[in-house]
């Protein structure tokens, strides 16, 4: 599997690390003990297209929203997570 980075250009899979469904948030600060149960542990298991999380570690260390389908992995589409960005070499 490839995933074409918007700041790299199309990568090998060993660059990058999954970090799980881009879905859930995380809950407020405030929120009750059954809101971060849920969060930790209750997610759904999708047979097809969903948005994930991925890490380009071996690259410019951005943060990616990634959507594939979970069946075929065919990627649809790539790009930089909420607020992320290529990170500074040496910063």
């Amino acid at each position: 599997m490839r995933i074409t980075c918007p700041f790299c250009g199309e990568r090998e899979l060993g660059e990058f690390t999954y970090l799980g469904d881009a879905k859930p948030v995380r809950p407020a600060a405030d929120a009750g003990e059954d809101a971060v149960y849920d969060y930790v542990y209750l997610r759904d298991n999708i047979a097809g297209v969903m948005n994930e999380n991925w890490y380009h570690g071996g690259g410019c260390r951005a943060w990616l929203k990634v959507t594939r389908n979970t069946l075929t992995h065919e990627i649809s589409a790539v790009e930089p997570a909420a607020g992320a960005g290529a990170a500074k070499v040496g910063a």
